[in-house]
């Protein structure tokens, strides 16, 4: 048995050495002086050791205390290492780094990939730096609007915006985990200075148009010309197109459906393909049908990388401010509702359909023979500007 003075008075040696408490407590002496309490067992049938802290800060009956409420915990068939990381673990759980990913690992796998890695990007980058370690029922208005102040003053007015609503996610789901008793960014309504609307830059001259169809079809990069191809006949983001598989077409009913997990607003999406459409497909069919993804390189197993059709646009010799891939949305959004059809239509296919649940079922339902005919007819429409027409499409069906 150790007392305080033995252990006070025990000087170090040439060599780590330990004094034995009895019942698996003993204290190690380094030689260079430290004194660090252990508490050995064996958990089944490995020997392991258990650090429980140092003295004096914590003296013989704090570490007699601790070796026996360990052993508790042993003699219930726990391991006392993994209890104390859980422990540990707990604790942890009140910092906002870690409400963060949790939130994150949550509920973002609805969400598609790249919208993922935009948004944990925007967290890790100028959330996590200043708020990671700080518990998250501690965190300010004032200390929230300071981090996020740190982005508006590089003029990034819309991704301070963006920082502050992933951030208002967040505390919600530690309000609603009781981790923290309130939003903060409740109290920031306004104290921000509001972005500049952004359009993405797109060709909407019937003209330019057809030019840009025939420069996309003289593009060197097989690949790339049929991804910049099969984006203009579907208008869809880049991303859709990017990420598009083989498993999510079926060339029996001419139909995309692309999964709720890969569309921004988180809900599935159906778009019918034109004959142009299938065309690109089977063009490109003997190429990748056996890999995941339908627009990939032939040597590699990954689809595009995100700068890839922008690239292609710029080597064209497309500047980023008359057009971007993105823009191909708005091409088609703009010369449909020029040539007269559907605005609601045209909504739906670009997947901007409201909340309404019973809405969205009948634009699904009700609504897919007529954007089927849509899109044939967008389909047609770019042929002829291709060729050097301005031919209206007929929309009696529509």
């Amino acid at each position: 048995m150790l007392s305080h003075t033995k252990i006070a008075s025990a000087k170090p040696e040439a060599k780590d050495y330990s004094l034995s408490d009895g019942q698996a407590l003993s204290i190690q002496i380094t030689k260079a002086g430290t004194k660090r309490w252990r508490f050995r067992y064996r958990y089944q049938g490995k020997a392991k050791m258990l650090s429980l802290g140092l003295f004096p800060k914590v003296g013989l009956a704090e570490a007699r205390a601790e070796r026996d409420r360990l052993k508790k915990i042993l003699q219930e068939g726990i391991d006392p290492s993994l209890a104390r990381k859980l422990q540990e673990s707990q604790d942890d759980r009140t910092l906002f780094g870690t409400v963060a990913r949790e939130w994150f690992k949550k509920f973002q796998a609805t969400k598609s990939e790249g919208h993922q890695k935009t948004e944990w990007q925007r967290i890790e980058s100028n959330l996590i730096p200043f708020l990671g370690e700080r518990p998250i029922n501690e965190i300010t208005p004032a200390e929230l609007l300071h981090t996020v102040r740190k982005v508006e003053s590089r003029g990034a007015l819309e991704q301070a915006r963006r920082v502050l609503s992933l951030a208002g996610q967040i505390f919600r789901y530690g309000v609603a985990s009781c981790l923290c008793d309130r939003d903060p960014s409740q109290d920031l309504k306004g104290a921000l200075t509001p972005p500049r609307k952004h359009h993405y830059p797109a060709i909407t001259d019937p003209d330019l148009v057809g030019k840009l169809m025939k420069d996309i079809d003289a593009y060197q990069s097989f690949v790339v010309r049929l991804a910049l191809r099969f984006q203009a006949l579907t208008f869809v983001r880049p991303g859709e197109i990017r990420f598009c598989e083989w498993e999510e077409l079926d060339l029996e009913t001419n139909t995309w459906t692309i999964p709720a997990n890969k569309m921004k607003a988180g809900k599935e999406h159906m778009i019918p393909l034109s004959t142009q459409a299938i065309d690109v497909l089977n063009e490109i069919h003997s190429l990748t049908c056996r890999r995941k993804y339908v627009f990939t390189f032939a040597t590699q197993q990954k689809p595009l990388s995100d700068n890839t059709l922008n690239t292609a646009l710029r080597r064209m010799g497309y500047s980023k401010e008359q057009m971007v891939s993105h823009g191909f949305r708005s091409m088609a959004s703009t010369l449909l509702n020029e040539l007269g059809f559907d605005p609601e239509l045209i909504e739906v296919q670009l997947a901007h359909v409201g909340k309404d649940k019973v809405r969205a079922a009948y634009c699904r339902a009700e609504y897919i023979d007529k954007r089927r005919s849509l899109m044939q007819a967008w389909a047609d429409y770019l042929v002829s500007l291709q060729k050097g027409g301005k031919v209206t499409p007929i929309r009696k069906a529509l």
